[in-house]
């Protein structure tokens, strides 16, 4: 049964019905046949869905996602059993909610004759296991979050109902009991791959519209970050462990309890005054994706190497909203009254946007409250969503059965776009890169030795070859210059010596041709000698040619030798040149190396700082997660575990009215002045919960248990002892007998150097609390003033966290109305004491503030300031004129309007200004 049911709850899908293309994607999927009579007249009037956004935080690298999955937001409903209060008080009614469970039908009774049916995805009696309830609400959300979507789950009705049992039991005691948090958290551990795959985990409680971190207590004011592209809410302040073992999470959420806020009310003994959100973000890795958006590279190898794996992110919301409730039935009061009104508002701006959502509204008010905005994907966002309702038998609560019913009506009619969670992860991309670019760095290494190496030879042996051509041609050239200058000389001393001969020759024939020249004109004998001279002469000149000739001949080879030598110091230079370019080569793979390695020391040294955080986390919550034992907390904790288990009431805490009659007022107090620091944060805060109950609060006093708080401001250093006790001092603070008690023991002067020491804006909200109390008796008024509890105040708005201010303005608007009794007595005279200590500025700067419970005290408080003339020149000096006459006419409630009016128009000073101002009044 628990199986079929689980298959068909879905957020609109069956899990058989869900078909996906070749990359895991979805394509359709089929609605839930049985849905409500109101659900499809609603869809046949059309339904909201939300626009596409991309996947992956909008990054460039991302995959796309061009549509979604409609899935509409399922709704359950589970019956609370009669507790022990109504199993007396309504023996004799019978219960106003009748389950149909086999036709997911709900009745709810009017009266004896006539009911209202309602039908929802799931009916569960108060008889269903928790194991059914997960398996049917949460489970199909848990699977579609490993799949890759955002999903949500979460518990609404009204306080004491069950939610928290239902979500967050941890099942130490019987492992049945397990909530929905543990077992959606066994589910996915036993899914992922802790080596490819991560889970980290992060828990926030939204308390008076302030988002705090239950596993960080200091970080208690965290902003919303909304993405201006997706519209995907994020929480950067808000702390994120990872999670390895189950031990691990069952740690956090305890400590995660221990922080949350909780107070005793009439309807629950351990009332949520918080709403809490539990986030998980899974990553798995998709093995052997296909990837279209990867474009194709000319190199195979290279394209499979650059291609990165592909991720998806799934984030899972779980919450635990605080209970609605009445006022008038919850008997809330002072501080418990403003956690109230903070919550009722913030769940009822969250049906503000469901109503909306439902009837397909063009404006949605998500930014109403920061409620909204954490849930803004989970209805009409992107995420599955699963609703559960928890409602009571009792008839005394029928008016907010109805409207928790009415809540899951609206609910199941809002529809969501599901969209897949796939990105790149270029992590994994990087470490391969670098796997890759080793190999890379020593081929290139090995390549360029290689280079290197041939360099060397080609330039050795060019070497060589030009010195042996050098050699060669120095030889050559001198051979031939040797033979030519000693031919060149031999046939000049040849050519002298026949110069010489053919001069003597020339010399005889004169001297005979002188002496025969008067018998004879011509000799013969002289005619051959000139001929044989003109002969010789004839042969030099020939000689003369063919040297000539051999000397053009050498100087030709010479000048051949020397343009082959031209052309080997051309060929060495090209060398050079080759070398120069495999040099350059080899210098901008050298920077592109390093340009490598600085981006993976980039990614390396984000690894690291992203590892030394998840360190330093973890050493966080190992020394803050360690108490140390001792004899008597052993026995309070024992004792309070085996109340817990013999009163019933579905697994809630024992009362801490019955642990005090139990273990005893006097054993508990002892452990206030215990050595160990754990032992006395823990006892002050057992005292602080028992002081919240008006019963316990003269026995404490008389105990000796309020001498002992006040000696733990004065001794202890523990900022956390000075908050627990100042929180039971402003408990104690709501009795006038216990007023007059404290101020007789210095409670004041002690409160004033706490607040003054403090840095936590909760100590100091505490602080400010039990002064306030402080101001509402008349007969305190000047020793309260006259030991700096004004002053104190004013010291404590520096903080300004809105807390504090709402209780200083709280404390404020009880001193002015003790005041102005006190002055329509005759009692008091003379200027206000908030005047005399400056307070005036403040309270004007104040007076419209945004925060409504401020704004409201502080107009009150300048109203009363206004009653009485001897205050009225101060207050128009001030600029308290205009924020009278403003409250007047804007004021939202009618008693403090018609109060400033009165003010305005029974003093002669405000009249004659608002005269001289011309302001129509």
């Amino acid at each position: 049964m628990a199986a079929a049911a689980g298959s068909s709850f879905r957020n609109g899908a069956h899990r058989s019905s869900l078909r996906v293309d070749n990359n895991g994607r979805p394509l359709s999927v089929n609605q839930n046949p049985k849905s409500s009579l109101k659900t499809k007249a609603l869809q046949g009037s059309g339904t909201r869905k939300s626009s596409p956004a991309a996947l992956g935080g909008g990054s460039a690298g991302s995959l796309k996602d061009d549509g979604g999955v409609p899935g509409r937001v399922r709704v359950a409903v589970r019956l609370r059993p009669r507790n022990a209060e109504e199993l007396v008080a309504d023996a004799d009614f019978g219960d106003c909610v009748e389950l149909q469970p086999e036709v997911k039908r709900l009745k709810l009774r009017k009266n004896n004759w006539d009911s209202d049916t309602y039908e929802f995805d799931e009916v569960f009696t108060d008889s269903a296991s928790q194991k059914r309830v997960y398996e049917v609400v949460a489970k199909p959300v848990v699977e579609s979050v490993l799949e890759g979507y955002n999903g949500t789950i979460m518990a609404y009705g009204q306080t004491g109902t069950g939610k928290t049992y239902t979500l967050g039991k941890l099942g130490e005691e019987d492992a049945a009991t397990r909530g929905i948090m543990v077992r959606a958290m066994e589910d996915i551990l036993a899914d992922v791959s802790l080596e490819s795959d991560s889970v980290y985990v992060s828990y926030l409680q939204l308390y008076m519209e302030t988002i705090q971190d239950l596993l960080d207590p200091h970080s208690d004011n965290i902003s919303i970050v909304e993405d201006p592209k997706t519209g995907d809410v994020s929480l950067p302040g808000a702390s994120s462990v990872e999670i390895r073992d189950h031990q691990t999470f069952l740690e956090l959420l305890r400590l995660g309890e221990a922080h949350r806020f909780a107070a005793n009310t009439k309807l629950n003994t351990e009332s949520s005054r918080s709403h809490a959100v539990l986030m998980v973000h899974v990553r798995r890795s998709v093995k052997d994706s296909a990837l279209s958006s990867v474009s194709s590279s000319s190199n195979p190898h290279t394209s499979k190497v650059l291609r990165p794996p592909v991720v998806r992110k799934g984030k899972l919301v779980v919450v635990d909203l605080a209970g609605s409730e009445r006022i008038d039935k919850s008997g809330s009061e002072g501080h418990a009254l403003e956690e109230a009104k903070s919550i009722n508002l913030s769940l009822s701006a969250l049906g503000k946007c469901i109503n909306s959502l439902a009837e397909n509204h063009s404006h949605v008010p998500f930014r109403d409250s920061k409620l909204t905005r954490l849930l803004r994907d989970s209805f009409g966002g992107t995420a599955r969503t699963s609703l559960l309702i928890t409602i009571g038998p009792s008839t005394r609560h029928r008016g907010e059965t109805a409207s928790t019913i009415m809540f899951g009506q609206r609910a199941m009619k809002v529809e969501n776009m599901l969209k897949l969670k796939e990105e790149f992860d270029y992590k994994s991309l990087s470490r391969r890169l670098e796997i890759q670019l080793d190999k890379l760095i020593v081929e290139n290494e090995r390549q360029q030795k290689y280079f290197e190496e041939n360099i060397e030879r080609i330039h050795s042996e060019a070497q060589t070859e030009i010195l042996e051509v050098e050699a060669k041609y120095a030889c050559t050239l001198e051979a031939e210059r040797l033979k030519y200058q000693k031919e060149y000389t031999e046939s000049i001393k040849k050519l002298e010596e026949q110069l010489v001969m053919n001069q003597q020759k020339l010399g005889n024939g004169k001297i005979t041709t002188t002496a025969n020249n008067a018998s004879s004109p011509l000799n013969p004998s002289s005619s051959s000698t000139l001929a044989s001279a003109l002969q010789e002469v004839a042969n030099l000149k020939k000689l003369l040619e063919r040297e000539t000739s051999l000397r053009k001949a050498a100087e030709e080879e010479i000048s051949v030798l020397r343009s082959q030598l031209s052309q080997s110091t051309i060929s060495e230079a090209s060398r050079n040149n080759e070398i120069l370019n495999l040099r350059n080569m080899l210098e901008d793979e050298s920077r592109q190396k390093e340009k490598l390695e600085g981006e993976i020391a980039v990614l390396q040294s984000h690894l690291l700082q992203l590892s030394s955080d998840a360190d330093e986390t973890r050493r966080q919550l190992d020394n803050g997660g360690s108490i140390n034992g001792h004899c008597g907390l052993d026995s309070l904790i024992s004792q309070m575990k085996n109340q817990q288990l013999i009163d019933p009431g579905n697994g809630e805490k024992a009362s801490m009215a019955k642990l005090f009659e139990q273990v005893g007022l006097h054993k508990i107090l002892s452990l206030l002045e215990a050595e160990d620091a754990d032992i006395r944060i823990h006892a002050v805060k057992v005292v602080a919960n028992l002081a919240a109950e008006e019963a316990n609060q003269q026995k404490i006093v008389e105990a000796g248990g309020l001498t002992s708080l006040l000696m733990l401001l004065r001794s202890s250093d523990d900022e956390t002892v000075h908050r627990v006790a100042a929180g039971a001092i402003a408990n104690l603070a709501m009795n006038e007998t216990n007023q007059e008690l404290i101020m007789v023991q210095g409670g004041i002067r002690l409160l004033s150097l706490t607040a003054a020491n403090a840095k936590d804006p909760q100590t100091l909200r505490m602080v400010a609390g039990a002064i306030a109390n402080l101001c509402g008796n008349d007969k305190l008024q000047t020793k309260l003033r006259g030991e700096g509890g004004i002053k104190a105040f004013l010291g404590m708005v520096r903080c300004g966290h809105p807390d504090v201010l709402a209780q200083v303005a709280r404390g404020i608007a009880n001193f002015a109305k003790c005041e102005s009794r006190a002055s329509s007595q005759g009692v008091k005279k003379g200027r206000s004491l908030l005047i005399e200590d400056g307070a005036l500025p403040w309270i004007v700067q104040n007076a419209n503030n945004e925060a409504s419970p401020i704004r409201r005290h502080i107009e009150l408080a300048l109203c009363h300031l206004a009653q009485h003339e001897v205050n009225a020149r101060d207050m128009i000096l001030g600029g308290a004129l205009w924020e009278l006459v403003r409250i007047s006419r804007d004021c939202s409630r009618e008693d403090i309007r018609t109060l400033a009016y009165r003010s305005l128009t029974s003093s002669p000073a405000f009249q004659s200004e608002l005269r001289r101002l011309r302001i129509e009044f």
